[in-house]
């Protein structure tokens, strides 16, 4: 009987330690995951706030702007896009249909000095802005979650505690190819 007693609680031991990296690994997952989802939160946050904005800075634009009725109703099509994304990917890329039509506005801006001198114009273009900057921050802070989270999925052990709980990969918050080419702004009006 004593000599059971000896294996029994190597056994034991090795058991509970086993069960304590287990453990540890899946509340580590599950504090990641919520960290993933509350930096999504934030970004989501920053785009409510900039669909917010832009109705007042488009119809600030309209009544001096009238005529420029395309570059407007792009301006509302991504909005309302945006507005009906769901997941990380379809954000994204209408998150960068609205970026777009937002640095046409800007060119179409230019055209009106009476514009760009109105008070309440140059209000809604600082809030965008800074809307656009806490915006920038809070992609990057997601995608810096995500990799950490990421980091943990495909490493071991927690990549076998990941594959039983079903813990996938995320997204990252990604920008459209084209964002790479730098908007091109012609004051001249030739369109080249």
């Amino acid at each position: 009987m004593k000599k059971l007693i000896g294996p029994i609680v190597i056994i034991l031991v090795i058991i509970a330690i086993i069960a304590g990296v287990f453990f540890s690994s899946y509340n580590g997952f599950v504090n990641a995951e919520e960290d993933v989802n509350k930096s999504y939160a934030q970004v989501e946050n920053q785009l409510q706030r900039r669909l917010d904005l832009i109705p007042n800075l488009v119809n600030t634009v309209k009544g001096f702007a009238s005529h420029e009725k395309e570059v407007l109703g792009n301006i509302a099509d991504a909005r309302t896009k945006l507005a009906g994304a769901s997941t990380p990917e379809e954000q994204a890329a209408a998150n960068d249909q609205l970026s777009g039509a937002l640095s046409r506005l800007l060119v179409v801006v230019e055209n009106y000095p009476d514009l760009k001198a109105d008070a309440n114009f140059r209000q809604l273009m600082d809030e965008l802005a800074g809307t656009e900057n806490r915006l920038s921050v809070a992609r990057q802070d997601y995608n810096t979650v995500v990799a950490d989270y990421n980091k943990k999925v495909k490493r071991m052990p927690g990549r076998i505690v990941a594959s039983i709980f079903g813990f996938d990969e995320k997204e990252y918050f990604k920008a459209d190819a084209a964002a790479q080419d730098a908007p091109v702004v012609d004051f001249e009006g030739d369109g080249e």
